[in-house]
Formats: structure tokens, sequence, C-alpha cells
């Protein structure tokens, strides 16, 4: 078997699989997440096929993992982030397909040639040249610093203003119209007490 170009010669099948190759050929739809599941899988090569959809996230499971090649198929969306957790990962291809977005951080990713991201215009970061856009990390960090507590400030600075407003005229039309207003009132009591006292008498 041929693992990242060493020849290696088995003398037994193991009872678990540690290799799928499945390269060159006309597979079409998407990557089963259930090869998460094959916990000892070490080596995992589907380039050269027609597959599309997005590299599951589940694939991260495969701690052991130390060779994944992905290359020349039509795969969109981002690279997961987990992906990067996968500190076995010697070997990493998903050159020549549509994905997008940042490539991942971490120990392994650093490592790998700019030649594994080949073909996907819409990379950016590390090991590429293309950078990030800093509108596409605000954008992520107002986001995340988004919370229902600052949403609740927000309404809540509405309202006080909205309420100040409202005082302000409310108490214009008030203080102008005041004097007559008193004169009015203090009048007409002034009367009926009048002619209380005239009934009286």
């Amino acid at each position: 078997m041929s693992n990242k170009g060493t020849e290696m010669e088995y003398e037994k099948l193991s009872n678990l699989i540690t290799a799928i190759i499945l390269s060159n050929n006309n597979f079409v739809g998407e990557i089963p997440a259930t090869l998460a599941d094959l916990k000892g899988l070490r080596s995992l090569n589907l380039s050269n096929n027609n597959l599309e959809g997005h590299i599951p996230s589940s694939l991260s499971n495969l701690i052991v993992l130390e060779s994944l090649d992905l290359s020349h198929n039509k795969l969109s969306g981002e690279i997961p982030q987990q992906l990067g957790e996968l500190t076995a990962l010697a070997v990493f291809d998903v050159s020549h397909n549509n994905l997008t977005g940042r490539i991942p951080g971490g120990t392994q990713f650093t490592t790998f040639n700019r030649t594994s991201f080949d073909g996907n215009p819409g990379l950016c970061g590390e090991p590429l040249l293309r950078k990030c856009e800093s509108s596409e990390t605000s954008q992520e960090e107002d986001t995340r610093s988004e919370s229902p507590f600052a949403f609740g400030w927000k309404i809540v600075m509405i309202g006080y203003i909205g309420g100040t407003i409202a005082g302000v005229v409310l108490g214009h039309i008030f203080s102008t119209r005041k004097q007559e207003w008193l004169a009015k009132t203090f009048r007409l009591r002034l009367k009926t007490t009048e002619r209380k006292r005239r009934r009286g008498n």
C-alpha cells in the first residue's frame, strides 16, 4: 500500500480499516459523515472524483488520521476549523475545489504547503499569500460580542432618549400655559366658594 509517498507492506489484514483509497473514480454526491466512525482510519484518499457539498466537520473525530486527500473534486464551503485539532495529520490536500473562507489555524495547518490549497480562489490565510479581509474578522467579532445583555442596553438607551425628548416637549407646553391654567382653575374655585357663601347667607 502506498501511503504518503512510501510503499508499505502489511503481513496480515487488521480487524480495523486503516486506509480508504477511492481516488480516480467518478463518485458523485457528498462525503459521508459516517466515515468519522472509523476511529482507526489513518489514510483517506477521495481525490479526483466529482464529490460535492461540504467537508464534514465530523472528520475531526479521526484522531489518528495521518493523510487526507480530497483534491480535484467540487467541494464547497469552508474547511472545518475542527480539522486543526488533528495533531497526527501530516499530509493534507484540498487543492482544486470550490472552497472558501479562512484556512484553519493550528500547528498542523501551518506546516502544509501552499500547493495543498491551490485552485480555491476563495480561500485566505496562512500559508497562502492572500490575507483574510479585516471586514470578515470584524463581522465575526461583532457577532460574537452581540449578546442579549448588550441588546437590552440598546432598548434602555432608546427608551431613555425618547422619554427625555417627550419630557422636554411636555414641560415646555406646560410651563407656557401654566399661569393661564392656574388662573382659570383658581377663579372657578373662587366663584364656587362665593356662591356657597351667598346661599348660606
